[in-house]
């Protein structure tokens, strides 16, 4: 018999992404299908949600009475189908019936909302999983990030029997903050206003809440893991992860292998594999064409895929800009975030025209392009609770640059003497994260690619990793299964 599991996510990929939660999601219950697991995502019923549902079912009508945050107006709940996903779609038009960003209004500011549109996901799902649905029983819910960090709070204090709880953390730093005059609206009871419930320096947080009552944690790292039971890292959470210790898993992410296949990716100039990736010269000529950037084919081609943000170091590699540049290196950046750190990579681009090009925004294709067509992949994140980037970067040949923190730590395997003279190395770490210690790291990867022996074995050990969902999937299947005494 398979296990079921219902997973209640804000974003799910293909139907809308803003980052890796998306990606996961939505690449995940694939992978536990093969591990005897039947994944059903309940997700908000967002116009592109809705536009992709197909053979949808009304399968129930909300009314105040069965979610006090559903009390503003209609509310029903679709079963059905969308991306090649089972899905729960939770279709009300007040809260998630708007345009462009998922989180945010067309002023780049959160939604005023928010709290009241991700507590009803959260308490849809908490319904869900105690038999709102006749024949519907999960046997294992799995939230993720703090959009359902409510969840496991409102099965605590439902009063029915329900099943064990997962809650995964993709990034710490978004702790759900909003005003302890919501309790009542959020339709939580005056005693999960405490230090053992919902409660976070005088406010609530819905991170904090999953956190506590969560049955089983999970992050996207096993080195994630560890940083965040610290100060440093640990966001103001740290104490009560150390406490909460036993029931903390790091299971690093995978990425979804057929989308991000260079074999078979219509986004790239020409296909090619491990065996032969000569092809990629063509993807790189395509890119440097596409960008503005000289047709230069003997340069070491640099590129960054990301959210230009201080996380993700992007403000390190505006200083260490001038070295890279010094050793006859071209950059391409795709992605937008900082204003300031926009601002800095167009200016970049003004005074470097032909070396320097960057794309504000985000373009999936482009995106594909970039990772078949660069040399190298920069990632100088602060702190990395996984990465995907890099995952897709060892997929396609493009050489990752990474800071040692998180999942990066976890993924790429140092190009030093002891991994070269072993054949192992995938890749460039660096640390600390500063500006200095970048700046080192782009020039040993100039050295490295001056090598063309060296960089291939780099490059050929990168593209033979398994950076697919194969191995977390049997590690969540594990979980799921020993919470459920099945295992």
């Amino acid at each position: 018999m398979p296990l079921h599991v219902l997973a209640v996510a804000s974003e799910l990929y293909p139907l809308v992404k803003t980052g890796g939660l998306a990606d996961v999601a939505g690449a995940l219950p694939g992978a536990l299908a093969a591990e005897g697991v039947a994944v059903r995502t309940l997700v908000p019923g967002y116009p592109g949600v809705m536009a992709a549902l197909d053979d949808a079912a009304i399968v129930h009508e909300f009314t105040g009475q069965d979610c006090v945050t559903l009390a503003d107006g209609p509310a029903r709940l679709l079963s059905g189908h969308a991306g090649g996903l089972d899905v729960f779609v939770l279709d009300v038009p007040h809260l998630y019936a708007r345009p462009g960003n998922p989180y945010l209004g067309g002023d780049g500011h959160d939604w005023p909302d928010n709290g009241l549109r991700f507590a009803a996901l959260s308490q849809v799902g908490a319904r869900l999983a105690t038999r709102l649905l006749a024949g519907y029983q999960p046997d294992v819910v799995h939230a993720h990030d703090w959009q359902a960090g409510l969840l496991p709070a409102y099965l605590a204090y439902g009063g029915r029997r329900a099943p064990p709880c997962v809650l995964t953390i993709h990034n710490l730093s978004f702790p759900g903050l909003f005003p302890a005059s919501k309790l009542a609206r959020f339709g939580l009871p005056l005693v999960a206003y405490s230090i053992q419930g919902v409660e976070y320096y005088g406010q609530i947080s819905f991170l904090k809440a999953g956190l506590h009552f969560a049955d089983a944690i999970t992050t996207v790292s096993p080195t994630y893991a560890v940083e965040i039971r610290g100060p440093e890292a640990g966001m103001g959470f740290d104490g009560l992860l150390r406490a909460r210790g036993d029931r903390l898993h790091g299971i690093l992410n995978g990425i979804d292998t057929a989308i991000w296949n260079p074999a078979h990716d219509a986004a790239l100039a020409a296909p090619y594999d491990a065996a032969d990736p000569s092809p990629r010269a063509l993807s790189r000529a395509a890119l440097q064409a596409r960008m503005g950037l000289d047709a230069d084919s003997s340069a070491l081609l640099f590129g960054v895929i990301s959210r230009l943000t201080g996380q993700k170091g992007l403000d390190l590699l505006l200083e260490a800009l001038p070295a890279l540049l010094a050793t006859g290196a071209q950059l391409a950046v795709l992605g937008n975030g900082d204003p300031v750190i926009e601002a800095g990579f167009r200016t970049a681009v003004a005074a470097n025209p032909g070396r320097v090009a960057c794309f504000i925004g985000y373009d999936e294709g482009l995106a594909h392009l970039l990772q078949g067509g660069v040399d190298a992949l920069l990632v100088p994140s602060r702190f990395e609770p996984c990465g995907l980037t890099q995952l897709c970067a060892l997929r396609y040949g493009a050489v990752p640059v990474v800071a040692r923190v998180g999942g990066l730590a976890d993924t790429v395997i140092d190009a030093n003497a002891a991994a070269m003279a072993r054949g192992v190395a995938t890749g460039i770490q660096f640390a600390p994260v500063t500006a200095v210690a970048l700046t080192a790291a782009i020039e040993r990867t100039a050295a490295l690619h001056a090598d063309r022996a060296a960089w291939r074995a780099i490059q050929r050990n990168g593209m033979a990793a398994d950076v697919s969902w194969a191995g977390p999937a049997r590690q969540y299947a594990a979980l799921f299964r020993s919470l459920t005494g099945a295992a």
